[in-house]
């Protein structure tokens, strides 16, 4: 189903992964203000709080900016907070420059959409990101994550900073049974899955087929090319970031999507990593 945010009253639709509490947090690709690549390794301290916003130049998130720099870096040198737009990291620096923003990190997302997508924080109509707050802790564990339902309104700080305090006293708590976030690095010679554990555990994939014993295949389909490749776009900019490429036939109306690892030349955990993580997606 899809997810939807507002804009004065208006339904817009968010592309990209649901990710849950609980969730290991997922990398992704942005820039800072001397267009240097950053990501999810730089983000540092025990609490790691990430805040989206539409835009730098609207007042309800130079407000969002404003109250984290005051009101989350306040309660321990532990709290960083780094800030998340599509404005360009020259008009990020401008206005962390004219504001006096020195304990928040803002950064750009202008490039590749890859924090909007892996976040599933990108709103396909505007090209902006939703306005939302995620706390993370010092294993990457998502404790936290509040999408603001009206973009014009501005986040609940409250909240906020009462998960922010309860992560600060808390342990990392061990990640779901069963949910790895990302797939591993491929090594040649690693085995692949027996065709048998794979035919058993596919009906957990929906529309997955094994073919021939070495791959697994779907075919979606979409409205119109457009809507084909925007879903192309999105996919592209998630496996990336998890390491792991889908062979990929792009048409009218239609994605075809194949699964397979090369290295082990067969289906392995990965491709049923990244098999339901596409399925997150549609």
């Amino acid at each position: 189903m899809e997810r939807k945010v507002a804009f004065k009253g208006e339904q817009l639709t968010l592309a990209g992964r649901k990710l849950s509490e609980g969730d290991i947090a997922p990398d992704f690709k942005v820039v800072d203000d001397g267009l240097e690549e950053k990501g999810l390794k730089d983000l540092r301290g025990k609490v790691r709080v990430v805040t989206s916003f539409p835009s730098i130049d609207t007042p309800v998130c130079d407000l969002q900016v404003k109250e984290f720099n005051k009101r989350a870096t306040g309660l321990s040198s532990d709290v960083t907070v780094t800030g998340v737009s599509m404005d360009l990291p020259f008009a990020q620096k401008r206005f962390c420059d004219m504001n006096g923003i020195e304990r928040v990190r803002v950064l750009s997302d202008h490039r590749t959409s890859s924090f909007g997508f892996n976040y599933g924080l990108f709103i396909k109509e505007l090209g902006l990101l939703a306005r939302s707050v995620i706390v993370l802790d010092d294993k990457n564990n998502i404790r936290y994550i509040q999408v603001v339902e009206e973009i014009t309104d501005p986040p609940d700080y409250e909240a906020a900073v009462e998960k922010i305090k309860e992560v600060l006293s808390s342990p990392s708590p061990r990640n779901r049974e069963g949910h790895t976030g990302k797939c591993r690095p491929c090594e040649v010679g690693e085995p692949a899955l027996e065709e048998e554990e794979v035919r058993k555990r596919l009906p957990e994939y929906a529309g997955w087929e094994l073919v021939e014993g070495k791959s697994i295949e779907k075919r979606i389909t979409f409205d119109d090319f457009s809507e084909a490749k925007f879903f192309v776009d999105v996919l592209s900019a998630i496996a990336e970031e998890e390491g792991h490429h889908p062979t990929l036939t792009l048409g009218w109306g239609l994605v075809d999507i194949k699964l397979t690892t090369h290295a082990s030349r067969g289906v392995t955990e990965n491709d049923l990593i990244m098999a339901g993580i596409i399925n997150g997606l549609i």
